[in-house]
């Protein structure tokens, strides 16, 4: 098939690459993120055009990648071209102004927040005049939109279909400036479904609008905890000090999994009274919550003895360690496996400072979440 393509629809997509290798921006990636964006608005635009769509849009992206490929070189492949297609398809719908409006707010918060810690000590500030002109990098469609991340992350994130879970991810990979391996490992871990498992419907659809926001203690909670990258499916049996002690080796990714605002405090805290000596597995800050987090690991199933003894550390740390304006202790049991039943009642009913979290060893696939996500509603 001989296709006679508009000369100034080639024309137009040509102007649109120089403009994007020309245009100084936050980074070349992310400038041509916006110019993949447009181009896969013009295909879509000129494939409405075609009488047959099916015939005429292989035809227009073969082409088209002709064209560009002699001019711009790689990068322009008719897989390439239906990714450009793709994108503009899936972010045309999103909820551009209040994503945007979010992303934007959080990082002003972020920056009063540094700004108000700076003052105390006397160190620059961060002009707040100059945090519009920030944003004014990235540049916005001519619907509307702006894109914060690069190329490849947006690859990961058009292969899921819900627009809530996309949301969430898109928002959770700028404020928490995950690489490219950290939105894939979050992506693949479920954390919107494992976050989602502690939430009623509103408080789920407000993960899609504001991310992950840890305002009170089962803000930090999931269901189940992944520890994957420790290798300890590869062993028959093992210990809770092997346990405790790949988590140490391997701290930066346990932390990512743990979440926002994370500070590691000290391995086997020792806690005497009575001329007893006791010792909390692993100790932890978190700066939202302004509190400390004490973890147990249990590599069985968690019986009330457990609980009572997470209630003993977290009174200990309440009584003797915290300040007068730090919030209370959070305790937070991770095992293998847990009665439901047996840890609510072991705990009082209006129970805020403990909980029992399973955790595991393996990644669970997509369909394994949405069952546990079933069996728990």
């Amino acid at each position: 098939m001989n296709l006679n393509i508009d000369t100034n629809f080639i024309r137009e997509i040509k102007e649109l690459v120089n403009s994007a290798k020309q245009r100084v921006v936050t980074s070349i990636n992310i400038a041509m993120v916006y110019t993949y964006y447009e181009i896969g608005r013009r295909i879509v635009e000129q494939e409405q055009k075609g009488l047959n769509r099916a015939e005429y849009g292989t035809e227009l992206l073969y082409q088209l990648s002709i064209e560009l490929s002699k001019e711009f070189g790689k990068g322009y492949s008719v897989h390439n071209l239906k990714l450009f297609r793709k994108f503009f398809l899936v972010y045309q719908k999103r909820e551009t102004v209040f994503l945007q409006s979010k992303i934007i707010n959080n990082f002003k918060t972020k920056t009063l927040s540094y700004n108000n810690s700076k003052k105390q000590i006397g160190q620059p500030l961060v002009d707040q005049s100059k945090i519009n002109d920030i944003f004014d990098n990235y540049p916005i469609t001519s619907d509307g939109h702006r894109f914060f991340l690069n190329w490849a992350s947006y690859i990961l994130l058009m292969r899921i279909k819900d627009p809530n879970e996309r949301s969430f991810y898109e928002i959770e990979c700028y404020n928490s400036n995950w690489s490219f391996r950290e939105l894939k490992r979050q992506i693949d871990s479920c954390l919107y479904e494992r976050l989602s498992l502690s939430r009623d419907k509103e408080g789920v659809l407000d993960l899609s609008r504001r991310g992950h926001i840890i305002e009170k203690p089962i803000d930090v909670l999931k269901e189940p905890f992944v520890l994957e990258f420790l290798d300890l499916d590869e062993k028959e049996r093992y210990s809770e000090n092997d346990l405790e002690t790949e988590i140490l080796n391997k701290i930066q990714y346990f932390m990512l999994e743990l979440g926002k605002g994370f500070t590691f405090v000290k391995r086997q805290m020792r806690l005497t009274f009575n001329d007893k000596h006791y010792h909390a597995d692993l100790v932890f800050y978190n700066r939202f919550l302004r509190c400390f987090v004490i973890i147990d690991l249990k590599i069985g199933e968690v019986t009330h003895q457990d609980i009572g003894q997470m209630q003993m550390y977290v009174n200990y740390y309440d009584r003797f360690i915290k300040t007068i304006d730090e919030n209370k202790t959070i305790g937070i049991l991770l095992c293998k496996d847990k009665d439901d039943a047996i840890v609510r009642l072991t705990l009082p009913e209006d129970n805020n400072q403990i909980f029992a979290a399973k955790y595991e060893t393996i990644l669970p696939s997509k369909d394994e979440f949405v069952k546990l996500i079933k069996d728990n509603n």
